[in-house]
């Protein structure tokens, strides 16, 4: 088991480069299984959620060669059909959140897919009824097999119709966009998640001979196809990391560049963190955050205390909301963050409250962090990470924090961020990788 130990208070600055989108990835990725063509994608992060996806690809029989860094070919021309019935394949998919993306193009290409319930963060409830209502209304039929508590998902033959989803889930919709691009006739998902991931999967899926309209719209058409063809596609920078870099800076930057973020994609996240008061220079497609000797939140017209939430997109994205926490830690002003999508994201505060900052956690979805205006520097303590991104912000606090930090169970920040410790110690920061018993 390994950890990270960090020396507070050492200011970063530099240049740094994010890497691929970690959930456009998974989709994308996911999507090779479409087609026995050869796929070829580009910027491929190197992180562990990914890594162990493309391992589990491998096994169920997918060619798959890496042509340069961060640049892989697929092709998955001999899929073992009897692995996927197997043992070992449904206790690959528990241990992997990705895997649920496996259903989709399983169940468009070859009529059947093995459900159980997949692994990743522990952030509270989530619910795969979206994908499944939406195989449902294409025309497949679940059969539950009690000895080894897994779904068999099957059809004989996907047929296009008229959905409106439940919800707007990202994971949703792509496994539907995927289940529907070989099904006969035409499909339309209504109340579709429309996130720059979606929009990159169904430009690839197009490239690949599929016919999808209304792109970046919650409203999909899908006419079916016969059968896709080979491409090549190129992952967008990861709009989560090019947040959690801004949050960085905030705290602890004396002058930091990310750069080719892709401004457009970004949507509304720079002007989330305007509102807690950090400055932003847009430079072509790069993004400058100067050093931030004070930031004051802002409120809203009528005076009252801002509030930021989550929401499906354009709204802020939920992945952000711990970075945004603690960057308001060391604001002027108040603000109320209303987590609505996860009620289990923000637990992770008590290991800020331990640190000094003063937050008072209403309920599980709701918190409200009065700033310290940078009078109180966060102290360092011995912490463990939940999920992916309550990792990258304790980090973050740890950075600022004054005295020395540890945080375990580094593997959840390992499946989301790149040699996380290798390119932020080249800004400046002290953190060391550790083994520990």
């Amino acid at each position: 088991m390994e950890a990270f130990m960090i020396e507070g208070g050492h200011r970063l600055s530099g240049t740094i480069i994010p890497q691929g989108a970690k959930n456009e990835a998974l989709q994308v990725i996911c999507a090779t299984l479409l087609t026995s063509e050869e796929v070829v994608i580009r910027n491929i992060p190197n992180i562990l959620d990914v890594n162990n996806l493309i391992k589990l690809l491998k096994d169920i029989g997918v060619e798959v060669r890496e042509l340069a860094p961060s640049e892989y070919s697929f092709k998955a021309g001999n899929v073992n059909l009897d692995f996927l019935e197997s043992e070992e394949f449904v206790e690959k998919c528990a241990s992997l959140r990705g895997s649920v993306l496996l259903y989709g193009p399983m169940l468009g290409r070859f009529g059947k897919a093995t459900i159980t319930k997949p692994g990743g963060d522990k952030i509270g409830r989530r619910r795969l009824d979206t994908h499944f209502l939406g195989f449902r209304n294409l025309g497949a039929r679940f059969v539950h097999v009690e000895d080894r508590n897994v779904y068999e998902l099957k059809a004989d033959k996907l047929v296009g119709t008229n959905m409106l989803l439940d919800e707007a889930s990202v994971t949703g919709t792509a496994n539907i966009i995927m289940a529907s691009v070989l099904a006969e006739g035409t499909t339309t998902i209504y109340n579709a998640a429309c996130e720059p991931y979606i929009q990159q999967l169904c430009h690839m899926l197009n490239e690949m001979g599929a016919r999808i309209s209304g792109i970046a719209s919650n409203l999909l058409t899908i006419e079916g196809v016969s059968s896709l063809h080979g491409a090549q596609h190129r992952i967008l920078p990861d709009m989560i990391e090019v947040g959690s870099f801004i949050g960085m800076a905030a705290m602890i930057g004396d002058g930091i560049r990310i750069k080719d973020v892709s401004v457009k994609n970004l949507g509304i996240i720079p002007d989330t963190f305007r509102r807690l008061g950090i400055q932003i220079i847009e430079e072509g497609d790069d993004l400058f955050i100067p050093k931030q000797g004070h930031y004051c939140i802002d409120s809203f017209i009528d005076g009252t205390i801002m509030t930021i939430s989550d929401a499906p997109w354009p709204g802020v994205t939920p992945d952000l909301i711990s970075v945004l926490l603690v960057v308001a830690t060391q604001a002027q002003g108040s603000v109320l963050f209303h987590q609505k999508m996860f009620e289990s994201r923000l637990f992770f505060v008590d290991k800020l409250i331990d640190m000094g900052a003063q937050i008072i956690l209403c309920d599980p979805h709701r918190a409200v962090v009065v700033g310290h205006d940078h009078r109180r520097t966060l102290r360092g303590g011995r912490m463990s990470s939940p999920d992916i991104r309550a990792g990258i912000a304790l980090l973050i606090a740890a950075l600022s924090a004054k005295g020395t930090s540890r945080i375990d169970n580094i593997t959840q920040i390992d499946r989301g961020y790149e040699n996380i410790e290798e390119r932020l110690n080249a800004l400046g920061a002290h953190i060391q990788r550790v083994d520990i018993c």
